[in-house]
């Protein structure tokens, strides 16, 4: 929520000049709040009717085409397209996406193939078996956390570059911190974030780019942490697949209402 800023009515007296109109002063101030997401500890969900900040990010010139591509290979691979303008539009279209897969591996599957789409395919061939070697990997993990950051606060929100701590104990320049995920934000969803996002991101870089990726949403704040460099772990012991529907999740919503006898305690399609 953007400050908003008051002026209090100035009272006028015949017997004495007008006193002077103070400054306006924000009555409210909003603070960003870096939380490290670790994947062994399961977020507190946001609830229906707790207040969630939105994400602020001014759009770039060049956004708009970042946004107006990756909705259209969204929309190929859909079949469908929703007749919202801009964002509201793209997340209808990824709640398709989530509807039309019969698994949650279809919608994996599907949504690495529109991420494979969005790139020459000679230019994902050249950079793995060229960039990805160079220097155990380190080049290519820094190279693509940049990349996120310039284009890709569109789709997330505010981004900055921070330090990754590698299993062996070295530290590279190659994780991207996510504010707070408008995606996410926007959805709602533990699944259409989990199933349509954190798995087919890390997939598509593993294994078209040769990066190792792995990513730790949080549900708590919409925060998320990128690891470039760092393998996931098993889908086992991935605790961000055992999170819980968000209370605000319209999908979860609708289960609840529907059958009020069930305690939704895991999203059905994370």
């Amino acid at each position: 929520m953007k400050p908003q800023a008051f002026l209090r009515p100035l009272l006028v007296s015949s017997s004495s000049p007008p006193p002077s109109p103070s400054l306006p002063k924000p009555l409210l101030h909003s603070h960003t709040f870096r939380v490290s997401c670790s994947s062994s500890i399961q977020s507190d969900p946001i609830k229906a009717g707790d207040a969630v900040a939105k994400s602020e990010y001014k759009f770039q010139f060049y956004d708009h085409l970042f946004l107006n591509l990756f909705r259209n290979k969204m929309v190929e691979e859909v079949g469908w397209d929703s007749e919202k303008p801009g964002y509201d539009g793209l997340i209808e279209v990824a709640n398709r996406l989530m509807l039309t897969g019969r698994t949650n591996s279809d919608t994996k599957d599907a949504a690495v193939r529109i991420l494979r789409s969005l790139f020459p395919p000679l230019l994902l061939d050249l950079y793995k078996m060229l960039i990805s070697p160079i220097a155990g990997g380190k080049v290519a993990a820094m190279m693509v956390a940049r990349v996120t950051m310039v284009t890709c606060q569109w789709l997330m929100g505010k981004c900055t570059l921070n330090s990754v701590d590698l299993p062996d104990g070295k530290s590279w320049q190659s994780g991207v911190f996510v504010e707070k995920c408008k995606y996410l934000e926007e959805s709602k969803c533990v699944g259409i974030c989990v199933n349509t996002c954190k798995l087919p991101t890390q997939t598509f870089f593993k294994d078209y780019m040769g990066v190792p990726l792995v990513m730790e949403p949080n549900f708590s704040d919409y925060s998320c942490q990128f690891k470039f460099g760092v393998l996931p772990p098993s889908p086992e012991d991935d605790n961000i697949l055992k999170e819980p529907c968000l209370d605000i999740c319209p999908i979860a919503t609708r289960r609840k209402e529907t059958s009020r006898n069930i305690d939704v305690v895991r999203c059905p399609k994370a």
